[in-house]
C-alpha cells in the first residue's frame, strides 16, 4: 500500500463522523518530507470545532496508523491564535 493509501485508509475510521455532521475531509497532498496536507470540506471547513476535530481526531489517526508521517496541517484550517479563531469552551 502507498503512503497516500495509508493515509486515507486511516481518515476512513473518521469520515463517517465528520460525514453525519456534513463534512468530510480530503487530502491535498503529501511532501517530500512526509507532511500530509489536508482540506476540511463542507461543514467541517466552517465548524467552530474544526480545530478540536483535526487535533485529537484526523492529526492523531493519521500518525498512529502511519509513523512515517512528520507532520499533519489542513490548509483551510483558522489558525488557533487567530483573533478569529472559536474554541470550543471549557464548560
Amino acid at each position: 500500500m502507498t503512503l497516500k493509501e495509508r493515509v486515507e485508509q486511516a481518515l476512513d475510521t473518521l469520515r463517517p463522523y465528520l460525514e453525519t455532521d456534513g463534512g468530510n475531509v480530503s487530502v491535498e497532498e503529501i511532501t517530500a518530507d512526509n507532511v500530509v496536507r489536508l482540506k476540511l470540506l463542507g461543514a467541517c471547513a466552517s465548524c467552530s470545532m474544526s480545530i478540536m476535530t483535526f487535533k485529537a481526531g484526523l492529526e492523531q489517526a493519521i500518525k498512529k496508523a502511519v509513523p512515517e508521517i512528520t507532520a499533519v496541517e489542513a490548509i483551510n484550517l483558522t489558525d488557533p491564535d487567530s483573533p478569529d479563531a472559536t474554541m470550543p469552551s471549557a464548560n
